[in-house]
């Protein structure tokens, strides 16, 4: 018996990689809090990945990059840079985010 297409003929679909290669998932929770941060704003805002979320997801994915978890990459080249942010280097970034942690981590 087949369970392929209708007809019974095989098909051949070859897979495609992801589009920035595999990577480690953060199985110590280095940066769970910056994720749920950013889950959490969207919430928020119904979905709509205003800037505000977006700043939230830089700073996530510069935790990762810090913490090895993902290739370091330029933000400009990720979509996230913002016209207050400067050059968008991923240094830059890494300062934003200890502050963000910083406030995040008095609130909660």
């Amino acid at each position: 018996m087949s369970f392929g297409s209708p007809g019974g003929g095989a098909t051949n679909v070859k897979p495609t990689p992801p589009e920035r290669g595999s990577f480690p998932l953060d199985h110590d929770g280095e940066c769970k809090h910056l994720i749920q941060s950013y889950l959490r704003c969207l919430k928020l805002q119904r979905g709509v990945n205003d800037e505000q979320c977006r700043r939230l997801a830089k700073g996530y994915l510069a935790c990762r990059m810090d913490k090895n978890l993902m290739a370091p990459d330029d933000f400009r080249n990720l979509g996230l840079v913002f016209e207050n942010d400067g050059d968008g280097s991923h240094a830059q970034a890494q300062a934003q985010t200890q502050v963000q942690t910083q406030s995040g981590s008095s609130s909660g």
